[in-house]
């Protein structure tokens, strides 16, 4: 046994350069003009380091491996990268295609999928390795020409599913097998769907269609059923305000039994009750929603805007639907993440270079890191959650 434990000893030294530390306090937040992700300290709520060279981040996203140490970042440019948050350097790196849109990773934590515009389709890599293990392309009418991919999720099963923006479509990548993917196909889910989630728990994926009022959803416990309308034309015979910046649906807050959705081109808050998916409520709003994130004790949610409101934070009590504080942190907030007990809220304000991060409670500032054009702000607590 004393053997062992040397042996374990001298392994654990041999592989690790940095000192001993956990990273369940730790998030990352895309640079997005430098082309840069620093890591966030929340315990002493400071930047602990910086990672460069990672390319176009102007619509980056990130997902983290099992160990929460190593993530994952997807860029605009198509490139994708293998970060150690710990010693901030680049693992690997590949640009996989010329135009992606973000990415996930398998339940087991063995794959990372990426979604591509360019060209379009879902292209599948080995986590360890960053070695090409499968390319679905997302081929239109058996044709040259590919549709777009949005809204790719992993879900529980080491499936991936995601939309695709041209056809109208719906697809599930069945990876439970080995690394040779089951593709099944839901066709006519309504037009340009924009983006989707999958709830907390993995079995609804619902995708938001910009074409058209309403949304999809996809029971994923059982699939066969196909998709079905929600929210039906949410905004018959209103009139439509032009779009300054599309919702993130990954942002939709499940609270309780409830959705707080933003509505698409409107000043407003859309509730659903998730037994139903039958709207609920609509919560007027300062402008057009882009994330709408509930707090970890699902009390409030959070709720930024596009241009050109983008200096105001509203939050909305879940109980009362009204309006129950409002914060300007700045010009340009363009994300919000909690930490993972909720103690936290930390805030990106590009246009002023900088992190906000704020009681949640009091609404009282706990610090402001300087950080050119920050986006989006990633919690290691991510490496534990369906869809994140």
């Amino acid at each position: 046994m004393i053997a062992i434990g040397a042996a374990i000893a001298l392994n654990a030294c041999a592989s690790s350069p940095v000192a001993l530390r956990g990273t369940a306090d730790l998030a990352t937040v895309i640079a997005r003009a430098s082309g840069e992700v620093a890591v966030l300290d929340t315990s002493n709520k400071q930047f602990t380091g910086i990672i460069g060279g990672l390319g176009d981040l102007s619509h980056a996203s990130i997902v983290y491996a099992r160990d929460g140490r190593f993530a994952f970042v997807f860029g605009r440019d198509g490139g994708l990268t293998k970060i150690d948050i710990l010693s901030h350097k680049i693992v690997v790196r590949t640009l996989q295609a010329g135009n992606s849109i973000g990415g996930a990773i398998s339940q087991d934590g063995k794959l990372v999928a990426v979604a591509n515009y360019e060209p379009g389709g879902v292209r599948v890599f080995d986590a360890e390795t960053l070695e090409l293990v499968a390319d679905i392309p997302t081929t239109i009418d058996g044709g040259p020409d590919r549709s777009k991919v949005i809204g790719l999720v992993d879900a529980p099963g080491n499936r991936f599913v995601f939309s695709l923006w041209d056809t109208g479509e719906i697809w599930i990548a069945d990876f439970s097998a080995g690394n040779t993917p089951s593709v099944t196909r839901y066709q006519n889910i309504g037009i340009q769907p924009y983006d989707a989630l999958i709830t907390p728990d993995g079995r609804y994926y619902i995708a938001g269609l910009f074409g058209e009022d309403g949304m999809a959803l996809l029971d994923l416990w059982h699939p066969q059923s196909g998709p079905q309308r929600i929210l039906d034309h949410y905004g018959k015979g209103e009139e439509r305000l032009p779009v300054y910046k599309m919702p993130h649906l990954e942002g939709w807050a499940i609270a309780g039994k409830r959705a707080f959705v933003p509505a698409v081109g409107r000043h407003e808050v859309l509730v659903i009750d998730t037994e139903t998916w039958q709207e609920v409520g609509r919560i007027p709003v300062h402008g057009q929603p882009v994330f709408v994130m509930a707090h970890p004790d699902g009390r409030h949610v959070w709720v930024n805007f596009s241009v050109p409101d983008y200096d105001t934070v509203q939050i909305i009590d879940t109980q009362t639907l009204a309006i129950d504080g409002e914060l300007k942190p700045g010009t340009g907030v363009l994300h919000m993440e909690f930490s993972p007990r909720g103690d936290q809220v930390w805030l990106s304000v590009r246009d002023d270079n900088k992190v906000v991060g704020y009681d949640p409670y009091t609404l009282k500032p706990i610090a402001e890191l300087p950080l050119p054009s920050p986006s989006g702000i990633f919690m290691s607590d991510r490496a534990g959650r369906i869809g994140l």
